[in-house]
């Protein structure tokens, strides 16, 4: 079984990876910022990293992904390599941060890739609205995400939830974060909602 976390900056996707690979008892990966060169430079000079940075993630989320399909392990995973190629290329594109030319490029090569690899067994996506996702952001206190824009997250918002709605390459849940935000059974109730997803598939 491969679960694999889909969310916004800040919706809490390595925390859920955490509890979830704990309470499952499977493997867990993480997605690591500090191995990535471009993502202090990115947050500077989105224009100028923007394609670099595309390029990078994708590389390391197709690593990750045959990892996991050739470990015979169950495995919870933090962020997909679908979320970087169909949310956020697009929005960095629809700002002008990402040229055409680059994006084309950057999306024919994710299309080959994904054509390659197979889906996870199921998607869970990590709803938060942009208050909780800026609490969260700010509560974590990392450098590189302090000039981040509040129109960056809306934007993201909207093109996650677009994306969730038509993602079709198999099972998906959509947990609302807001809902259990703050709540000290709120990893609980995340769990028993996953639980619940994971064994109506068999």
């Amino acid at each position: 079984m491969h679960i694999a976390l889909a969310g916004n900056i800040g919706a809490g996707k390595t925390y859920a990876t955490y509890i979830l690979s704990q309470a499952l008892r499977y493997e867990a990966v993480y997605e690591n910022d500090q191995d990535n060169p471009f993502l202090l430079d990115f947050y500077q000079d989105m224009v100028r990293w923007a394609f670099p940075m595309q390029i990078y993630l994708l590389n390391k989320r197709l690593e990750t992904t045959l990892h996991i399909q050739r470990s015979g392990k169950d495995y919870v995973q933090d962020r997909t390599m679908y979320e970087d190629a169909e949310v956020f290329a697009p929005v960095l594109r629809d700002m002008d941060i990402l040229p055409a030319r680059e994006y084309e490029v950057y999306r024919a090569l994710f299309e080959k890739i994904a054509s390659l690899v197979r889906p996870p067994d199921l998607l869970v996506y990590l709803k938060a609205s942009v208050p909780v996702l800026v609490e969260q952001i700010l509560a974590r206190g990392r450098p590189y995400e302090e000039n981040i824009s509040l129109e960056y997250l809306r934007k993201l918002n909207q093109a996650y939830n677009a994306w969730y709605e038509s993602y079709d390459r198999g099972p998906k849940l959509m947990i609302l974060m807001d809902e259990l935000h703050g709540r000290e059974d709120g990893p609980a109730l995340l769990v028993d909602q996953v639980v619940r997803r994971v064994v109506s598939l068999f």
